[in-house]
């Protein structure tokens, strides 16, 4: 097999890892054109400094001696097997870098023979790109569960970020569907990722020229679908990734079915792209908005409500805190009024401390008023005219645009109502969402 057969098989295959930021475009390449970010092979990052920059995303081998239910590469499943030598991967990573294609690289694999020697394998290749070749360029390597600690931290010396794909939310669920794995396995290389990191710090304060492990952090990746746990443990436990071993970013990957197994969706089944929406909303809002999971949900209300973001769910179940007084609300309390992000809330921190703010004002600073304009007052005032109701409040909430985008059947059945003064009620959107209208 010649190394482009080899090229086409393992970036192909590594397109279901999405635990690296991806530019997320489909634009395909055209006759006369140049660029394209849909065939498999390219992913696109950013820079501590906002570049945004593009990655070599491929696996080491699709040879895997383990088997993961929801797995395309998985043992038992009858799929074209490669692997790259050391030597072959980072020339080709050195190549495509000299022709400007790309400007670092992601790489995973499959368990070949088992971890210790996945993972040498792929240390051999960093250690080519960095000694050999003097690449300087990022990296982002996956850490393999089972390896030995010395590999793992022999990686990390090597790489600007690693990550260990939690896969699955709970323990029971990866009994299930990756019986060869363990939530040991995958959780300890976790902790030493965190503690090396802590570790490099500390030795740098001390002497500037210090190796630096894993400059970038560590990062994970979730399956949401493939299992039965509902977006309240999702949550819970991404909560508890962030706390325990300060991970930089949670990817959840909405569960594409790939192989027929009576354990996992049907073929046919679609993507929970909107599931992983309402996730990655709810993870912004840790992260940045001070919320906690228990806020966002509940045992009695374990799922997102698909029609809502997470904070405008949020803010519509607690009519109590609202309305809030723009000039004089706590900057936590600005952050949590729908319409309001953390840029424009640090500017009316920083601005109302000069002049007294009106809803001018804060159309001038980038609030979304048409959301924003129910939670909140300025000078003790609603805007003027405004009549708020929970329907209309509601009305107010909806994101038209994305349902249209997920749910094509939507934009044509609303038409329904296009004749009426009124938008359609709660009640009649999610009748056309599910086809009963």
């Amino acid at each position: 097999m010649d190394l482009y057969d080899k090229l086409t098989i393992l970036a192909d295959a590594a397109k279901y890892d999405v635990a690296c930021t991806s530019s997320g475009s489909d634009r395909a390449g055209t006759a006369g054109s140049i660029g394209s970010t849909a065939p498999a092979g390219i992913c696109h990052s950013f820079s501590a400094d906002g570049r945004c920059i593009s990655l070599l995303k491929v696996l080491m081998t699709n040879v895997c001696v383990y088997d993961c239910k929801y797995c395309v590469n998985r043992r038992s499943n009858d799929t074209r097997r490669a692997a790259f030598t050391p030597r072959e991967l980072a020339e080709l990573a050195i190549g495509f870098y000299r022709r400007n294609y790309i400007e670092g690289l992601f790489l995973s694999s499959g368990i070949m023979k088992n971890p210790d020697y996945t993972c040498e394998q792929m240390l051999r290749t960093l250690e080519l790109l960095r000694n050999e070749y003097r690449f300087r360029g990022y990296i982002h390597v996956k850490a393999i569960p089972g390896a030995d600690d010395r590999l793992i931290e022999r990686l990390g010396l090597l790489a600007d970020r690693m990550s260990v794909n939690i896969e699955l939310p709970s323990r029971q669920s990866l009994t299930a569907l990756a019986p060869d794995k363990s939530k040991t396995d995958i959780l300890r290389p976790m902790g030493q990722i965190c503690q090396e990191i802590h570790r490099s710090r500390e030795e740098l304060v001390r002497y500037r020229h210090a190796p630096t492990f894993a400059p970038a952090g560590q990062s994970t990746q979730m399956i949401v679908g493939a299992s039965g746990e509902s977006d309240f443990q999702i949550l819970n436990l991404t909560q508890g990734l962030y706390r325990k071993y300060e991970l930089k970013r949670v990817f959840f990957s909405a569960y594409t079915p790939v192989v027929s197994d009576k354990l996992l969706p049907a073929l046919n089944t679609k993507p929970p792209l909107l599931r992983e929406h309402r996730l990655y909303q709810a993870d912004w809002l840790l992260r940045f908005y001070g919320f906690e999971a228990g806020e966002l949900l509940d045992e009695a209300h374990p799922n997102f409500d698909p029609l809502l973001d997470p904070k405008a769910n949020w803010a519509l179940h607690h009519p109590d805190q609202f309305p809030v007084e723009i000039n004089k609300a706590p900057y936590e309390m600005l952050l949590r009024v729908p319409g309001i992000g953390v840029r424009s809330a640090r500017a009316i921190r920083s601005a109302r401390r000069v002049s007294t703010l009106d809803f001018g004002d804060l159309r001038r600073m980038g609030v979304v008023l048409k959301r924003a304009q129910y939670f909140i007052t300025c000078r003790g005032r609603l805007a003027e005219g405004l009549r708020i109701t929970p329907e209309g409040t509601f009305r107010a909430m909806v994101s038209g645009r994305l349902i249209r985008e997920l749910e094509p059947d939507y934009g044509q059945q609303l038409s329904l109502f296009s004749s009426m003064d009124a938008a359609p009620t709660r009640e009649e959107v999610l009748q056309c969402l599910t086809g009963e209208l």
